[in-house]
């Protein structure tokens, strides 16, 4: 009897280690790009990846390049080009292209951004470009050919004025927008406290004054960027100095005017704090805006007759100063990055009520800027 067990015990030990093992699931993941300042452990642009689960996942870096600190993509996704927020002897930054390559950036041109310290930039979808830039308190235009190289600046918006404050002694360009679907650029000074308003003339290549040139935003208010409402010709610009947003409507005659201003932060918060940055959720319901100080994502529900906003909570950033975030390409989810902390929150985004739900941390060195590819 003891020996026939052994056939038997044999057959199943074959068994077991022939028998397959079911293929775990992969996770699909979205990569992303993270522009940084470079005056502490940073290198450079980095490159991450956001798990569909919401997890995220460092890749490492994909290009050394001095405090890139705001990126775009072209539209066709081969190129992204990013400012570095520098100033050098002619007091100006520069722009710098690169060939996207795996998970490399292969650098192909850098020229000037037209001022010093550029802070934003802008593509549109026959990639013209524009840089703001903070220190020089203007706007460059400049334009990427069909082989990922920029052209050297062809014009120049130079912004005048002050606000009321010592952050407003004069102009600081923040940000430049293009208007979908239109020539129509619009630039955000914090300095002179308005929005800047031009055409982009594309015999001429040339950024001219439109019929409206300014809008004044609240005494003291401090614009920095902007959202766009994908339904209606309404802006919601973020306020950075009084941590408001200003809804902007376009009239029947074609001019903006101011509407209503609501506060980033809650009623019961004294302390200091600079509001960031916007975005709208693309269905155009809902509007979200960081807080560095009170370091919190502001959460509004837009009104769709009119505009209006109203907030619905304040979502912690689990971190210090969240200068950028993004909401990935299908919406699920809200990347924030906290500057001074050097992490990166996911959040998970509700799409019905647009709250947020904590799912995930990574380090990131300095992170200012988060782009999708």
């Amino acid at each position: 009897m003891k020996f026939l067990l052994y056939p038997a015990l044999i057959l199943t030990l074959i068994a077991c280690q022939t028998k397959k093992e079911e293929p775990s699931a992969e996770v699909v993941k979205t990569p992303f790009y993270v522009g940084t300042y470079t005056d502490g452990n940073s290198k450079g642009i980095y490159k991450y990846a956001l798990g569909e689960n919401g997890k995220l996942s460092k890749i490492g870096l994909a290009a050394t390049s001095d405090n890139p600190s705001f990126l775009t993509i072209s539209k066709d996704k081969k190129y992204l080009i990013a400012v570095n927020e520098i100033s050098n002897e002619d007091t100006v930054g520069t722009v710098s292209s690169f060939l996207i390559k795996g998970d490399t950036l292969e650098s192909l041109s850098t020229v000037s951004s037209g001022g010093a310290h550029p802070c934003h930039i802008s593509i549109n979808a026959q990639n013209y470009i524009t840089t703001a830039n903070y220190t020089g308190g203007n706007v460059g235009l400049l334009l990427l050919n069909q082989n990922g190289i920029l052209s050297s600046l062809l014009d120049v918006q130079h912004h005048s004025g002050k606000g009321s404050t010592d952050r407003q002694e004069g102009p600081h360009a923040h940000s430049s927008w293009f208007i979908p679907d239109s020539n129509e650029v619009i630039s955000v000074d914090l300095g002179t406290n308005e929005l800047w308003f031009s055409t982009l003339d594309i015999d001429t290549k040339k950024l001219l004054p439109s019929s409206q040139q300014k809008l004044k935003m609240n005494d003291g208010a401090g614009p920095r960027h902007l959202t766009i409402h994908p339904k209606h010709k309404w802006l919601y610009v973020l306020n950075e100095l009084d941590g408001t947003i200003t809804l902007v409507k376009k009239n029947a005659d074609g001019i903006y005017e101011k509407g209503t201003t609501i506060s980033t932060l809650p009623a019961d918060y004294s302390e200091s704090n600079s509001s960031a940055d916007i975005h709208i959720s693309n269905d155009g319901n809902f509007v979200y805006a960081s807080n560095r100080g009170h370091n919190s994502i502001a959460i509004f529900k837009t009104n769709p007759i009119n505009g209006e906003l109203t907030v619905l909570d304040h979502e912690s950033t689990r971190g210090d100063a969240p200068r950028n975030f993004s909401l990935s390409p299908d919406k699920k989810f809200i990347l924030v990055a906290n500057q001074n902390t050097n992490n990166i929150i996911s959040f998970m985004r509700n799409s019905e009520t647009g709250l947020l739900n904590y799912v995930d941390e990574i380090e990131a060195p300095k992170p200012v800027c988060i782009l999708f590819q």
